[in-house]
Parts: C-alpha cells; structure tokens; sequence
C-alpha cells in the first residue's frame, strides 16, 4: 500500500515539476499586471486567465502523456486534456493529471498492437490517423465524463481543505505534511496537491497560504540550527553547510537524515509547521505562485505585494519554534552514539524506495568511456535539487583538474543526445540508461560526499 501511494505521489509530482517554470511565469505576470498587482495593466493583464485555464493544464496533459509514450503519446494526452478543460468550469489540474497519462497509455497500447501488422508505405498515414482519431474520441469522453467528475472531486477536495480554514484547524496539516516530507513524499504533496488547490485559489484572492504550507523553509533552518549548537560529531560540523543548502538553495532533503539520525524531532518539525501555518492564517501571508526549490529567495520572490511581512513572519516564527524545540528534544532525548553517515544511508534507501527501487554501492570502475569526452550530465528525477548540486561539485573539480569538459544537469527523462557521461543515483541507472544508451554510466549513491567523483576526475585525466 505505501508503495502505491509513493508511486502515485511519484507520478503527480513527475507531471507538474518539469513546469514549474509555466507556473512561475503565470505567478509573475498575475503579481505585476492584474489591478491589484505592482504594475496594474488591463491589456497584459488579459493573459492571466487563458494561462491559467488552458496553458498550464495543457502542459501538464501533455508531459503527463509524454511520460507514458514520449511526444506521440503526449499529444494524444494534450488532445484528451482540452475535452476535460472544455468539460469543467474551473481550472482542470486534476483532470490533466488523469487524461494526459490516459491518452499516452491508449495510444502505446494501439502502437504495440499495430506495430508488426501496417503495411509498408502506410506508416505515416496510420500513425497520424490513429492519434487524430483516438484523440477526439478521447476529447469527447473527457469533455462529457471525466471532465465534470474531475471537477466534482477538485471541488470536494477544495472544500475540504476550505474545512480546514473555516474551522482554524489548517495548521494541523503539518501533522501529516512534516512526517511526510521525511518519508520523500514532499515533492507528491506540494506539486501534486497543495499546486493545483493553491493556483485555483490566487487567482480568487491573489495569493495563496497552500503554496507554503510545505515549502516554508523556517521549520528545517530551525532544526539545522540546533545541531550547529547542540549536535555531536560529524552531525554538528555539517549542519552549518546544510543550514546554507536548505534555507538559501531551497533543498529540503537536506535535512532529512538529522531527523532520522533522531526520529524524535519530527515532534520539532510538526511545531515548526503548525506555528508557520498558524502565523500565515493570521496575518494573511500567502504566495502567488509555487516557490519551487523552496529557498528563501524564491518565497520572497513569489510574495504578493502586502504579504512580505506576514511571510517573513511565518518562516521565523515556524523556523523558531523549530529551533526550540530541537533544542530540548536533543538536551533531553539526542543520542550520543547517533550517526549521521548511517542516517544518510537510510535516508538514501528511503528515497530509492520512494522509487520503487534499491540502493547499491558502485564505483566508476565499470564505465566505459570513449575518447573525447566533452559533456557529462547529472541526472535525477527532475533535473533539480540534488543533481544540481551534484554537478556544481563536479563542475569545481573537473576545472581545478585543468579539464575542458562541460557539466550540466538535466531530468533523467531529458537526457541530453550529445551527453558522453551519465552520472545518477543507482536507484535511476534504468531510466538513464534508457534516455541515452550509447552514453557511459556512472552511478553513485550521494551527489555531496560520493568517492566516485575523484575516481572519474583519474579516469578523464587518464
């Protein structure tokens, strides 16, 4: 059952995070041209609907699509998303989420049936005459079914959460959104739910407080900052470094294994969360869009203006309660013989897990290069978070070695054609083996701390 719900989680969030950016883009033209906004203006305010109705479910219908069939596949899904937009009159993320992967799992079905039986010359004319089809087949059904169910359960889902405020009682979210987040689901329930429930209600009101509910950095900052004081060992001295990655580059992972290494502070977690969500109900903070990574700078950024103060408010106010009671659950509870090496390892097992998949120590010794390497490419779920990180630390290296070698990071769906090294967690060697087969394969387990980096560095120079 956990498995199901992780996969389930996986794959919401897989269809909104490769937009993100539509979704910023949306948050700043909303912030800047509606009346309300920095620079009122009618005419370029009139994008703000059309974006929000039909572009963003669009692209998620479509990725959601690609995802299952790439490109043909994500047509199909974009043509079964219009239905269910035109079927609804709210916003249709929900219904994008269900009718992109539809479309894209129709259609490979009808590929794999066909494949050996078209004859020769009649490829082109089948293949778009079978998407055209089955596409306005799908609109249809969408448009009279899924549509208004679609609807129906956004509105049941919304009112639900609407509860919640009504009755004060949204703080206590934080009681299943924090253990969550440690569990790798962060990622299923800000994109996958909190998302869509957070842009239908900006465009009402002009901000929205679910946008914050699991991005607000100050409850991890809170806890980092009581291992720099109070921790032990190799925790202590690199909770000052983690304090920098998660509250300014936005990595919440980071965080994770000092609350595995003590699972009691998820206690200071869930009162870190329930005091930032309590602060922002209270004095109305809010953002206009997703703060995605959910760094310091991308909260003020998507602050609506008249919110700044409310939101600073509830990231110290949730960071410092955090960091109060991280302080007495490490006096009264902290172990002394606790290993951060052997919480990042089940932290890293946890996440693969979260994949469907196991952990396993490999080396560079495997890979086999060819000559005249030029490109390596870090890849993870998203193309985001960790092997960002993981390709800066490569990118120092390689240049301090004298190497001419570009490094970049991409999803690991998205793998650059052009890319002569691969390098990715173990957990995704399938998936980035699929992507890009003639590029050479390094897994490792830990994009910070990974040995393997200085193996590689010796392999290139050899």
């Amino acid at each position: 059952m956990k498995q199901q719900i992780q996969k389930v989680g996986r794959s919401l969030s897989a269809m909104v995070m490769p937009n993100l950016g539509a979704f910023i883009a949306w948050g700043l033209i909303t912030a800047l041209f509606i009346p309300t906004g920095w620079i009122p203006n009618e005419k370029l305010g009139n994008m703000v609907g059309p974006m929000l109705s039909y572009l963003l479910p669009l692209l998620i219908g479509y990725t959601g699509g690609k995802m299952i069939h790439g490109v043909r596949g994500g047509v199909v899904g974009s043509i079964a998303t219009i239905g269910v937009i035109m079927g609804a009159s709210i916003p249709m993320f929900l219904g994008a989420m269900i009718a992109g992967p539809l479309g894209g799992w129709l259609i490979k079905k009808f590929d794999d049936a066909a494949s050996d039986k078209i004859p020769a010359g009649f490829e082109m004319l089948v293949n778009n005459f079978s998407a055209g089809i089955l596409g306005g087949i799908l609109a249809v059904i969408c448009y009279l079914g899924i549509g208004p169910i679609a609807e129906t359960c956004t509105n049941a889902l919304g009112a639900g959460v609407g509860w919640l405020v009504d009755h004060k009682l949204l703080p206590f979210a934080s009681i299943l959104v924090e253990p969550a987040k440690v569990l790798f689901l962060n990622n299923a329930i800000n994109h996958g739910v909190f998302t869509p429930l957070g842009t239908q209600q900006a465009e009402t009101i002009g901000r929205s407080i679910y946008f914050m509910i699991e991005s607000n950095p100050g409850p991890g900052c809170g806890l980092l900052l009581a291992y720099c004081l109070l921790g032990k060992g190799n925790a202590r001295s690199s909770a000052p470094g983690a304090v920098i990655i998660h509250f300014l580059g936005g990595i919440h992972e980071i965080y994770f294994p000092y609350v595995l290494m003590n699972p009691v502070l998820i206690l200071a977690m869930i009162g870190g969360g329930f005091a930032g969500v309590l602060s922002l109900s209270v004095f109305g903070g809010g953002l206009i869009a997703p703060a995605s990574p959910g760094s310091i700078f991308a909260e003020l950024m998507m602050t609506p203006r008249g919110a700044y103060a409310a939101n600073i408010a509830g990231i110290l106010i949730g960071g410092a309660v955090s960091f109060l009671l991280s302080m007495v659950l490490l006096k009264t509870f902290g172990r002394d013989d606790a290993d951060l090496s052997e919480a990042q390892a089940s932290t890293r097992a946890m996440k693969a897990e979260s994949k469907g998949t196991s952990v396993e120590k490999t080396t560079v010794a495997g890979a086999v290069f060819s000559a005249g390497v030029r490109k390596i490419v870090f890849a993870c779920d998203a193309g985001m978070g960790s092997s960002v990180m993981g390709a800066t630390k490569l990118r120092k290296k390689i240049k301090d070695a004298g190497l001419d070698i570009r490094v970049e990071h991409s999803p690991v769906s998205e793998v650059p054609p052009d890319a002569d090294i691969i390098v990715c967690h173990r957990e995704l060697k399938d998936r980035a083996a699929a992507a890009n087969p003639k590029a050479a394969l390094v897994t490792i387990t830990d994009f910070l701390n990974a040995p393997e980096y200085e193996e590689l560095i010796a392999r290139l120079k050899k």
